[in-house]
């Protein structure tokens, strides 16, 4: 089974940048949605990005304007460009992929952000924003 590895966090000041990658270790899907998610010590884990296939991509109110989600299919990387940090983006940031079903709506990946959408997962990368 693919596994999903994670880099680029780290600490940085508010107001700062940093991008996250995730690179599957084989093929996953070929129809697919892959996402990030975060989780802060105390809550609970909450959707961050997510792109399909076709690079439709949403995200969380929380962060739009301030990350963008993107796909390198020649590198089969996906990023997460962050910008803008706020101690309140503080947590572990996690790279998930799962099926895009066929017949699925064009927004089934995008509109939704839901864990349920996924079913591999990496093991993690800590954020910490400092004010």
């Amino acid at each position: 089974q693919a596994q999903l590895v994670e880099s680029g966090g780290g600490s940085v000041q508010s107001g700062g940048s940093l991008r996250l990658s995730c690179a599957p270790s084989g093929h996953i899907y070929s129809r697919f949605c892959m996402g990030w998610f975060r989780q802060a010590p105390g809550k609970e884990r909450e959707g961050v990005a997510a792109i399909d296939d076709h690079s439709n991509a949403g995200y969380a109110d929380s962060v739009k304007g301030r990350f963008t989600i993107s796909q390198d299919n020649a590198k089969n990387t996906l990023y997460l460009q962050m910008s803008s940090l706020k101690p309140e983006d503080t947590a572990m940031y996690y790279c998930a992929a799962g099926p895009r079903p066929f017949g699925a709506s064009y927004d089934y990946c995008s509109g939704s952000l839901s864990p349920t959408h996924y079913n591999l997962w990496g093991q993690g990368t800590q954020v910490t924003v400092s004010s």
